[in-house]
């Protein structure tokens, strides 16, 4: 009887090392997903670029102008000031 005991025990044991086992290959992670490509913009001031949601954007004749920085958009206009001078 204790060795019919034993066996059944030992099989348990068994199938619950196996059990964690397979579920620790399951949770091998899958690739990264590839994040979508934003399209940046060249500021035209210092060259950086920036993506729209980072950007200050500034209009000159209807187009949109993408600066890093608030620092940036200020010399472009000063810079436009001081040629129609």
């Amino acid at each position: 009887m204790r060795m019919l005991i034993m066996l059944i025990l030992i099989y348990v044991g068994f199938k619950i090392v196996q059990g964690f086992m397979q579920r620790r290959r399951q949770e091998v992670p899958a690739a990264p997903a590839q994040a979508k490509e934003e399209e940046t913009f060249q500021d035209p001031v210092c060259g950086v670029y920036v993506t729209e949601d980072d950007a200050v954007i500034g209009r000159l004749e209807g187009e949109r102008l993408h600066f890093c920085s608030m620092a940036c958009l200020e010399k472009y206009r000063e810079s436009l000031v001081h040629k129609a001078s």
